[in-house]
């Protein structure tokens, strides 16, 4: 199957086209919008379901199998916030504040992007490592820290670290998917098959209707691409290639499946822009949320969306020699 074929599937698949739709209807200014509750409540039903099924799946594994994929997940955590800061604060010009602010979006993930590649990679017929939702979990906290203490070092905030760290782990995020792993990992298989009609049956639709609101809260920030500039914009798309090229590259040689290492390119090539938001504006007020909301809503998360994650397939293909 060559590239095109690849990004043709995904183009056509239910959650493309469903943030597409959500897309289109913004811009004919359409009063589609879902209930604010409606939109939390699918959130919190989809990260809780994500927990528990890579609770369960994680009761299976052996340490020797998830010790590899582990580390190189807690190095791409350390890497990409800081090659983000690097590049935007020396090759963009960014200030300290917003290079860290932006930078801590980059290092965190997306779990939507993740539940994306999920999908694609189980359409595509490459089943990935049960376990995925540990590194998740791994990979969405190194990246906030890591970037906010660059912008503590280099702008003062006066916010205590404790305040800092209660907050990130205490975040909806991680409430959800920690709490999730470990009561899918104590209530093991027996547990899940009581309540998998539920959390596994209605997933994929839950998934769409969430895409959906979120391609009308992406078309309601285009406009602030000429707000960003053209190194911006460059960076929302070639950096999470590099990022995504490097986790393709790493979860391989972890010894990763195609599907697996499809996943952990996602999730290193993701911005966040649910739990890294209230934390680049409590600990660095002085950046500019355009930035970092533009960049990583309306830039990064449809690249990887449509065409990112589709490139980190094939880049995982060759490295297994498919």
């Amino acid at each position: 199957m060559t590239l095109f074929d690849v990004l043709k599937t995904n183009l056509l698949s239910p959650v493309v086209l469903a943030f597409a739709l959500g897309i289109v209807a913004r811009l004919m200014r359409s009063e589609l919008q879902l209930p604010k509750d409606l939109y939390t409540s699918l959130s919190i039903y989809l990260l809780f379901a994500l927990g528990l099924k890579g609770g369960v799946e994680l009761s299976h594994a052996s340490y020797a199998t998830i010790a590899g994929p582990a580390s190189v997940t807690l190095l791409l955590g350390c890497i990409t916030p800081v090659t983000s800061y690097l590049v935007l604060r020396h090759l963009g010009r960014f200030t300290e504040a917003d290079s860290a602010a932006i930078a801590a979006h980059y290092g965190s993930v997306s779990a939507v992007t993740f539940i994306a590649a999920q999908t694609f990679v189980s359409a595509m017929g490459a089943e990935p490592e049960g376990f995925m939702p540990t590194l998740l979990t791994l990979l969405e906290s190194p990246g906030i820290h890591i970037a906010l203490a660059i912008g503590a070092v280099k702008v003062s905030s006066g916010r205590p670290v404790r305040e800092t760290l209660h907050e990130i782990l205490t975040a909806r995020t991680m409430v959800l998917l920690v709490g999730g792993l470990l009561v899918g990992f104590l209530m093991g298989e027996n547990g899940w098959h009581a309540v998998s009609p539920f959390f596994d049956s209605g997933f994929k639709g839950a998934l769409m209707l969430f895409i959906l609101e979120m391609g009308i809260v992406a078309a309601e920030r285009l406009g602030d691409l000429r707000k960003v500039g053209a190194f911006l914009l460059a960076f929302g798309v070639g950096m999470p290639l590099v990022h995504g090229a490097l986790g393709a590259v790493l979860g391989t040689l972890s010894g990763l499946s195609i599907g697996g290492s499809t996943m952990l390119a996602a999730m290193a090539a993701s911005a966040s822009y649910i739990a890294a938001p209230p934390a680049a504006r409590m600990n660095l007020p002085t950046a500019n949320p355009t930035y970092y909301l533009t960049a990583s809503l309306a830039i990064t998360f449809p690249f990887n969306v449509t065409l990112g994650i589709p490139i980190y397939y094939k880049i995982a293909q060759l490295m297994h020699g498919s």
